[in-house]
């Protein structure tokens, strides 16, 4: 039940229903979630890990929004669970019909490339597609959504095809799909190509590895 919670939660956040901002705290069970999670909306955050929820209010003050996704509560958080922290990014989703730029993208079976080892830590179901100068993939992340990610060669950047890549995904997705992206807030390039795709931001989050 609590999977189906948490697609719920992801489906409607998408459709632009997020949780609302009443500086709450929602804790589900991990589930079948590979990893434990914080995720963060306006003024509303949701922990899913396999902690009691008694636990996790009694580490978070009443009157301090930003403490689910704060060292202290994410520290305490790794030692009940036996994880570390990954990082802490920007979460943004695309809706809506798209249409595939002219990249030349083939299907590609190579798992050996650094961001497709990445990508297995959190992601199942991945498929990637290579063009000439980048790789993009799709797999199935949090709460069983669709997420992007994407890789340009160092010289192929500045030229657009970040930007194409992101757009690229969301036409190769199952149709009628959203289809997420996490980005490293200091990772200004990946952040522009993502917005320009066409991708809004929804909150942030973190997965705990």
């Amino acid at each position: 039940m609590s999977d189906q919670a948490l697609s719920e939660l992801l489906r409607r956040a998408a459709e632009g229903d997020p949780p609302p901002p009443d500086g709450g705290v929602s804790v589900l069970p991990q589930g079948a979630e590979a990893t434990p999670a914080v995720l963060a909306f306006t003024a509303h955050h949701v922990v899913v890990a396999d902690v009691p929820e008694e636990w996790v209010r009694a580490r978070l003050p009443a009157d301090d929004l930003s403490a689910p996704l704060n060292p202290p509560f994410l520290t305490a958080l790794c030692a009940a669970t036996g994880r570390a922290v990954n990082n802490i990014d920007a979460v943004l989703v695309a809706t809506g019909p798209a249409v595939a730029p002219e990249l030349g993208l083939t299907p590609a079976d190579d798992r050996t490339h650094e961001r497709v080892r990445r990508a297995e830590d959190f992601r199942t179901d991945i498929r990637v597609w290579t063009c000439p100068g980048g790789l993009v993939l799709l797999g199935r992340g949090v709460g069983g959504r669709w997420e992007v990610a994407a890789e340009v060669d160092p010289g192929f950047r500045g030229k657009g095809l970040g930007r194409a890549l992101f757009a690229a995904a969301r036409a190769l997705a199952p149709q009628g799909v959203p289809v997420w992206a996490q980005v490293a807030p200091g990772n200004a390039a990946s952040l522009r190509a993502v917005l320009a795709a066409g991708y809004r931001p929804v909150g942030a989050e973190v997965l705990l590895k």
